[in-house]
């Protein structure tokens, strides 16, 4: 295969694979709409509506667990049958999962409901070992943290979709529904999408890059040091973000916050999200190799698209104040000088700086220092990722399987803000991201350095 074939492949495949980013991130992100109505449905205690984090991400420990103690003893299973075929079977079990909540609905029980998002974010695991190393190899080691940034981007967008849209289906359109039947029709559409998705996958040539022949037993991922920081890094990074998206409706409804109801707040939480993608197509294009003159003028042209269509939907005056929290993430992207290490430190340490802010005021300061962080979290992920795997070599499926596994952040977190919550209220709940931050800037300054622990 020639060198342009080759790169027509990886260009088709990385297309393809930025609407499943898409899907994934969406359906993760109407967790934050599932909690408030599922806990006025049940009459659930903060503490316990955030079992939909706690059995959502806790598949995400459980799956990737199992997979990394199967590849140690049997070789690794994506190594053997390909990327795609990993990925297949991720929207397949991740389509069942979405089918679930139609009985769920039926029999009205919250059980039900935590275990289709158990067998959902089962499939979700296997989508993220499988793709996000992909789409890191489709390319070279140094554009790996931009692809995987633009990729995010995509993923982004369905975060920033799903709370507007997910809001107006469950809080809207089928709210007069009988029952917990708002939620029916969703997942049902939502299952077919993943069945689809699976069949258009399975149709679609995509690079191959396995070794069927070599069998890498044992657990050698953890030999490095890199990886073994990034995992905390990741739980971290997951544990805060999720948390945070996961109180903002009712830290938006609170009176010295807000007051909103929760229709109008999830369009807050659509911007804490866009924030992400806004954040990831600036990191994509900082961290790739464009000439730094282009990079000066495609980063603001993109922060002026997001400024002009925040104000389109917000209001010109929501955009305003929205806009020094652009301006501050241009500077932090242009100190960071493409670098993903010094990018994420800075960023964790401008987070550290808005939760303070948040934690020690009320009104409209305190509602966007929160909303703000969601664009400094936006390169956290691929950064983190890309900064963990590299030059672990014929272990980086095993190492992402580990990494994935640190997603278990989402699930432990939020439940401890939810304590905290129901013992000192919302507002104090958001300590809990503070020591996220915290470990991250540790992580870009120092423990993301390349060592072999001995």
């Amino acid at each position: 295969m020639n060198n342009h074939t080759q790169s027509n492949n990886h260009t088709t495949a990385f297309i393809n694979l930025t609407f499943l980013f898409f899907m994934w991130g969406f359906m993760t992100v109407l967790n934050d709409i599932l909690i408030p109505y599922l806990r006025q449905a049940f009459d659930l205690t903060y503490t316990k509506a955030m079992l939909v984090q706690f059995a959502f991400f806790m598949s995400y420990f459980a799956g990737s667990l199992a997979y990394f103690f199967f590849s140690g003893l049997k070789g690794d299973p994506i190594n053997s049958i390909g990327y795609k075929k990993g990925i297949i079977i991720g929207l397949i079990i991740s389509g069942i999962g979405a089918l679930l909540f139609y009985p769920a609905a039926q029999y009205h029980f919250y059980g039900f409901f935590l275990s289709a998002l158990f067998v959902m974010g089962l499939g979700f695991t296997i989508l993220q070992i499988a793709a996000n190393p992909y789409i890191a190899i489709l390319g070279g080691q140094k554009s790996a943290s931009s692809r995987l940034n633009l990729a995010q981007g995509f993923n982004s967008l369905g975060t920033t979709i799903a709370p507007v849209l997910g809001g107006y289906l469950i809080f809207t359109f089928f709210d007069n529904s009988a029952g917990l039947d708002a939620v029916k029709l969703p997942y049902l559409f939502f299952a077919i999408i993943f069945f689809l998705m699976a069949i258009a996958i399975k149709l679609t040539p995509l690079p191959r890059f396995t070794n069927p022949d070599v069998v890498n037993r044992g657990f050698g991922a953890l030999k490095y040091r890199q990886l073994v920081f990034g995992m905390i890094a990741i739980f971290m990074y997951v544990g805060g973000e999720v948390s945070i998206g996961s109180m903002l409706i009712s830290y938006l409804s609170l009176p010295e916050i807000a007051g909103l109801d929760e229709s109008d707040a999830s369009i807050y939480v659509s911007i804490y999200w866009g924030g992400q993608m806004i954040g990831r197509f600036l990191g994509a294009v900082s961290l790739s190799s464009t000439k730094k003159s282009m990079k000066f003028i495609i980063m603001p042209s993109i922060s002026a698209l997001a400024f002009v269509i925040i104000g389109l939907t917000t209001g010109f005056e929501s955009a305003i104040i929205y806009l020094i929290f652009l301006i501050i993430n241009l500077i932090g992207f242009f100190i960071g000088s493409s670098m993903p290490h010094r990018t994420l430190y800075i960023f964790a340490f401008i987070n550290l700086v808005f939760l303070i802010v948040a934690l020690s005021t009320t009104g409209e300061i305190a509602i966007w220092t929160i909303i703000g962080i969601g664009l400094f979290n936006s390169i956290m992920w691929s950064n983190i990722f890309t900064l963990a795997i590299s030059g672990l070599g014929k272990h980086t499926s095993q190492g992402s399987s580990l990494l994935v596994m640190m997603i278990l952040g989402g699930a432990l977190l939020p439940l401890l803000m939810g304590l905290v919550a129901d013992s000192f209220g919302v507002h104090m709940s958001f300590i809990i991201p503070v020591f996220s931050y915290i470990y991250i800037a540790f992580y870009g300054i120092s423990g993301y350095k390349p060592k072999k622990i001995v």
